[in-house]
């Protein structure tokens, strides 16, 4: 606590490091003013007719450090008999308390307001730190029971006054990508609340509470509270749930499929806690969903081995009714009908795994608690893309490819286990559709290479999963393989 202008200045997480290097040093959240990367947080007053503390003044404190066992209290006294008083408290993780008191000695009474304010030198320039349609980072905040990702630091920048305000405050303030610092205002307070950028590049966000007037000799008090930590998923709920804290959740960019992101993402994180390692974790994640998806995918490969088997009989219905259209869909729905084919069978597995694999996505850029995993070897951080790079001999050539030629360790696996997979699938009849096939793994290779390994891996481990089940197919099915072969 910066004793000039009671500020929450200085903030290190000790348990977490800028990189993967054991000897990096910890994250740091807030910075003092005057520093390149200025971040602070402050609870102060409005009044009319008397003094009161500013940026400048400095405070008395009793005690000398802020612990979950040790509150501190700081005090100033005007040249007119008022006392301002702040006591602050803090909790095991990242919740601070600030109980602001007015004490009005002077002769008469005083009309005074409060607020508490988050104060940001900038923009982040990291790139790691820049709003995506998948995650949003910058100002936020929940006003009437809504979470409001809307605007980002040059919207607030454009807006008219470069201010935005909002009514009905719940809490506001900025959100990183695991990080996020909010002011919080009482459960049941009315606050209004503005987002602004000053002449001076600074980004605030800020809430305040009605005037109220103090009489002689008596005290006015009101609590705001600081969140300024990790984006810790069950810690943010447990915040929501047992402090009032409406929507803290939200701070978790989960965006509309949350209903389905976050049982995901909570089977994930148990499955971790039983073994261990985030990158087995994901493997057995793989292997429980193709478990549950099993009777479907045995539908499918028979679907397809089936459509393989009448491809002789469809080819002639096509030649013969080339003409008319409505008439040979009639008879292919006949035909599909008696051989008892599910068309669209070997589609549903596909739109099954999207929202599947769209879910780990989100979980891999989003949740801290996949940041800086390992998995095996070189595999040092599964939220990453694969660190080893072939076209510069891991490492060995003094380049760093771009982006989309970055193939790493885990593509090349990724393309091999598709072509593999594909190899085992019943050959397509059209000769368009069998090259399209046979590029398709290979192009994947490239898309997927700049994505997290972990999603790599989820992919390699179900490619893996499919061929071991065609396998096993046709091992117990051997008609599949002979209408696939015809």
């Amino acid at each position: 606590i910066n004793l000039v202008g009671a500020r929450i200045d200085d903030i290190t997480l000790t348990n977490y490091r800028q990189t993967i290097d054991k000897n990096s040093p910890a994250v740091r959240l807030f910075a003092p003013a005057g520093t390149k990367a200025a971040y602070f947080s402050t609870v102060a007053w409005t009044a009319n007719g008397v003094a009161v503390p500013g940026p400048q003044t400095l405070w008395t404190a009793t005690g000398s450090a802020l612990t979950p066992a040790s509150p501190v209290t700081l005090t100033w006294t005007n040249p007119t008999g008022q006392t301002f008083r702040i006591d602050y408290s803090i909790d095991q993780d990242y919740l601070i308390t600030a109980k602001q008191s007015l004490i009005n000695r002077g002769a008469a009474p005083v009309t005074a307001a409060t607020f508490a304010y988050i104060n940001r030198l900038g923009a982040p320039t990291d790139p790691h730190e820049k709003s995506s349609w998948t995650n949003h980072i910058g100002p936020m905040g929940v006003f009437d029971g809504k979470s409001i990702t809307d605007w980002d630091y040059d919207d607030i920048a454009a807006a008219p006054g470069a201010m935005v305000k909002f009514d009905n405050t719940r809490w506001l303030g900025f959100t990183d990508k695991y990080w996020l610092a909010a002011v919080i205002p009482g459960a049941t307070e009315v606050a209004s609340a503005a987002m602004l950028k000053t002449s001076g590049d600074e980004y605030q966000t800020i809430f305040s509470r009605p005037n109220q007037i103090v009489a002689a000799g008596t005290v006015s008090s009101a609590t705001s509270r600081l969140f300024a930590g990790a984006k810790e998923t069950n810690l943010l709920s447990e915040y929501q749930d047992n402090m009032g804290i409406t929507h803290l959740n939200k701070a978790i960019d989960w965006g509309w499929f949350e209903f389905f992101e976050k049982p995901i993402f909570q089977l994930l994180d148990w499955l971790f806690r039983m073994v261990g390692n985030f990158g087995v974790a994901i493997m057995a994640l793989t292997l429980i969903i193709r478990l549950l998806m099993f009777p479907i995918a045995q539908r499918q490969f028979g679907s397809m081995a089936q459509m393989r088997l009448v491809q002789p009989k469809m080819k002639a219905l096509q030649e013969r009714l080339k003409d008319d259209k409505p008439k040979m869909q009639q008879e292919l729905m006949k035909l599909y009908k008696d051989e008892k084919i599910n068309p669209l069978a070997g589609c549903l597995p596909i739109l099954i795994q999207i929202p599947i694999f769209y879910a780990l996505y989100k979980v891999l850029i989003l949740t801290i608690e996949m940041r800086h995993q390992p998995f095996i070897l070189w595999i040092r951080d599964l939220s990453a893309p694969d660190p080893a790079n072939i076209l510069n001999l891991f490492g060995i050539l003094p380049f760093t490819p771009p982006s989309f030629l970055a193939i790493g360790v885990l593509a090349v696996i990724l393309g091999i286990t598709m072509f593999l997979q594909f190899r085992l699938n019943p050959q397509a009849t059209d000769p368009v559709q069998q090259q399209v096939f046979k590029i398709m793994p290979w192009l994947f290779m490239f898309i997927m290479a700049p994505f997290a390994a972990g999603l790599l891996l989820y992919w390699i481990t179900n490619n893996i999963l499919s061929i071991a089940q065609q396998q096993w197919m046709y091992r117990k099915f051997p008609q599949l393989k002979v209408a696939a072969a015809k």
